[in-house]
């Protein structure tokens, strides 16, 4: 082994604790936080579902900022910018005594949450590694096991505060700035990135151009974004993408109120929601050990058809059974798809233009956000939340059957 290869997996520890903390800080806590806001700042559910639904839609519609600062001033000034966003986002919440600033927190959270995680730790683990299967699907597995324990997070900070939300919000922003700063030391000058992403190119394309064994599909070629979205599997990829980000948000909107409908217990409903943000842990783990082995074409099929199934067991779920594989079927799908959707980005177009690519892809997460508006609309419509999660089935049905036969695109010289 060479001298530095300490660092790669050094990194993954780094960014994957950021992007856990983020997670979990976010998404994870504002929902176990947010009644005491009500409460205290006298809102309605409007207001404080709004702030969500900004929460979501900006973080995908800001996935080009990461991108574009990443090449034109480096990693660690992104991340560095990524990281006052998220403070900044924070810091709003826990002075926000009106819904105008807690509006502008959720929108700097969801900005912070690409800048400093997302985008950033997908360029440079792409950089850093030759085989990404098991240094993404870590990666990955630490934003799953934020959402698993962000809420025991919130709950027991909450507790430490006597409910005081606002010194929550404050601590979270100290954390981000403390481990945001962490992270800039680790990844390296923008000299050492640059020597490791050459390296780790060179290695791919030796291992390209052997006579392969693998039936892992490796591009020989780098495509530009232009190039990529040319091609119809560019479009069945990013439909992936949309739609487990659209089915996940909606489970994790409506799930819970669904089954207690269905008469299913509170507390049965809440830990089932619990099973599945764990199955969706393990599954990226698996995933990420399955990558290099077999193509992720294999993995997101499977992963998309488990996911249907999952969301059509949800519709009529009410026995042990159809609670079981609601649960086990939406969390590995929804776990897996990110992860397989992530790998074929890089085995179908290459490193070079990934950044640009994977921030087009990140793109439709602010489109998915409207996953909770349309469930509600069907719920105020039909009275009950079944036909949102059949909406879900057949749209993550589609994109499997569109998935089943895309097969790698031709390649294709740069432009």
């Amino acid at each position: 082994m060479s001298k530095i290869e300490w660092r790669p997996w050094l990194l993954v520890a780094a960014f994957s604790l950021v992007l856990f903390l983020i997670t979990a800080s976010t998404y994870s806590s504002l929902g176990v936080v947010l009644p005491n806001m009500v409460k205290e700042e006298h809102w309605n559910w409007t207001e404080a579902g709004l702030g969500f639904t900004l929460l979501g839609a900006s973080t995908g519609a800001s996935s080009f900022v990461p991108a574009f600062l990443i090449r034109k001033l480096g990693v660690r000034a992104t991340l560095a910018a990524g990281t006052a966003v998220m403070a900044a986002g924070f810091g709003c919440l826990g002075v926000t005594h009106g819904p105008l600033v807690y509006f502008l927190g959720t929108t700097l959270c969801g900005v912070g949450y690409q800048s400093m995680a997302l985008i950033p730790g997908t360029h440079v683990l792409a950089a850093a590694f030759k085989h990404r299967g098991l240094p993404f699907g870590l990666y990955f597995m630490s934003a799953s096991a934020g959402g698993v324990a962000g809420p025991v997070m919130a709950l027991s900070a909450m507790h430490v505060f006597h409910d005081a939300w606002r010194e929550l919000w404050i601590t979270q922003a100290v954390v981000m700035v403390v481990t945001g700063a962490l992270c800039i030391l680790l990844v390296g000058s923008p000299a050492w990135l640059a020597r490791r992403a050459a390296q780790t190119d060179r290695d791919v394309a030796e291992e390209v151009a052997k006579p392969r064994s693998s039936r892992v599909y490796r591009t020989a070629v780098d495509w530009t974004a232009k190039q990529a979205i040319r091609t119809p599997q560019f479009y069945v990829l990013l439909a992936a993408y949309f739609g487990h980000l659209f089915v996940g948000i909606t489970i994790a909107s409506f799930s819970v109120a669904h089954l207690t409908e269905r008469g299913v217990a509170l507390k049965v409903a809440g830990i089932m929601l619990g099973v599945e943000s764990l199955v969706g842990t393990a599954g990226r783990a698996l995933g990420g050990v399955l990558g290099d082995l077999i193509d992720p074409r294999w993995l997101l099929l499977f992963a998309l058809a488990v996911l249907t199934v999952g969301s059509l067991s949800l519709s009529v779920a009410h026995s042990d059974l159809t609670l079981i594989i609601y649960a086990v079927g939406s969390g590995f799908g929804f776990g897996v798809t990110a992860l397989a959707v992530t790998l074929l980005l890089l085995n179908y177009y290459g490193r070079t233009h990934n950044l640009e690519i994977f921030s087009l892809t990140c793109l439709i997460g602010a489109v998915s956000a409207l996953g909770p508006v349309i469930g509600g609309a069907l719920r105020d419509d039909t009275g009950g939340f079944q036909s949102t999660f059949q909406l879900c089935a057949v749209v993550i049905g589609v994109i499997f059957l569109a998935a089943t036969f895309m097969r790698p695109p031709l390649a294709q010289q740069p432009a």
